[in-house]
């Protein structure tokens, strides 16, 4: 390996890390406000890819079919549960919720999907269509048990990646698709080593959504609302913060940031129905650098992970994965090493 490769390997990592990072930050927001491990995260990711590779070719995007399926059956649980509490009054509320507002972003994406319309468009359709997902599934499968042990939520959300996988399987089909560039042009480095438009789009998306993650997080009222129930669930109730109503608010933006991160691969990835998983794993790596708790750690790790897997091609893609994976061994061991254990309280409270 020369410097010349090293270099188109460091960019090529640096372009796949912007994405770990972005799809890092919201497995942290998820796991912090609301202790599941979201593994479907990655499988929104690919929807929205798939759903702007629908709309490239003049079809109408299948995610609309899985949205409104999705609402109803939200719609037939939301009401289910304020029958039982005898709350009838509430029940008009949470048809509009719940049934009525995720079919907004659907009529939108209908109207995007006809002839003529920009291609800024049907990006920003792709994005909205996926963005009710997380909150419906959440709404469906995570609100009944959010009481339920960290272990018996990372299951169900593992359970619930292969329920979707078969979902995109059933809309999708199993053709893979990949869209045009969102960027054209190129910056030329030195030694005529040209970075394309689409990167640099990649990388300076990462950088802004990072920052506009932290602005809001520092100095809004619902950024603060999301850190106090990420720190204290009982006080944050206690002072008048709706832990549900956050973790809603967790799940959409976690959403949100899937649909863009679908857009910013798709035209550099082919994607399949079942692609964001890989997506989710790998995320999952740089959000466990992270500590699941800490956003600059978690962007390190993603920045790592998307480094050590371009070098890890390089040197073997068969088992670029592997290697991807094998980071978490010397993380976990190095966190449980200096983490406190309850054995070593007990030590210190019988000495």
């Amino acid at each position: 390996m020369n410097w010349d490769i090293a270099l188109i390997l460091g960019i090529d990592g640096i372009a796949n890390g912007a994405v770990y990072l972005l799809a890092g930050i919201g497995l942290v927001l998820i796991f912090s406000v609301t202790r599941v491990v979201f593994v479907p995260f990655g499988d929104i990711a690919a929807f929205a890819a798939l759903t702007l590779a629908a709309f490239e070719t003049g079809r109408l995007p299948p995610t609309i079919a899985m949205v409104g399926v999705l609402a109803a059956l939200a719609v037939v649980v939301e009401v289910g549960a304020l029958v039982r509490r005898a709350e009838y009054g509430r029940i008009a509320p949470a048809i509009g919720w719940w049934g009525i507002l995720p079919a907004i972003p659907c009529v939108l994406a209908w109207l995007a999907s006809r002839p003529g319309v920009p291609a800024a468009l049907h990006i920003a359709a792709a994005v909205l269509l996926v963005v009710p997902l997380a909150p419906l599934i959440a709404r469906i499968v995570f609100q009944p048990i959010a009481d339920a042990s960290v272990l018996v939520l990372l299951i169900v959300s593992l359970a619930l990646h292969f329920l979707l996988s078969g979902l995109g399987l059933l809309f999708f089909g199993p053709e893979g698709s990949r869209t045009s560039p969102l960027a054209s042009g190129s910056l030329t480095l030195g030694d005529g080593y040209v970075v394309s438009g689409q990167v640099i789009l990649m990388v300076a998306s990462a950088i802004v959504l990072s920052g506009l993650f932290f602005l809001v997080f520092e100095h809004t009222v619902t950024g603060k609302a999301l850190r106090a129930t990420a720190v204290n669930r009982v006080g944050a109730r206690l002072v008048g913060i709706r832990p549900a109503r956050t973790a809603l608010l967790a799940y959409g933006s976690a959403s949100l940031l899937g649909g863009l991160i679908g857009v910013l691969i798709a035209p550099v990835t082919t994607m399949y129905y079942d692609s964001g998983f890989i997506i989710g794993l790998k995320a999952f790596v740089a959000a466990i650098i992270g500590g699941l708790v800490s956003y600059p750690l978690t962007a390190v790790g993603g920045l790592a992970v998307g480094l050590v897997e371009s070098f890890a091609s390089f040197w073997s893609g068969a088992l670029k994965d592997v290697i991807v994976f094998s980071l978490l061994i010397p993380v976990l061991m190095l966190r449980s090493f200096l983490s406190i254990h309850a054995e070593d309280d007990d030590e210190e409270v019988d000495q």
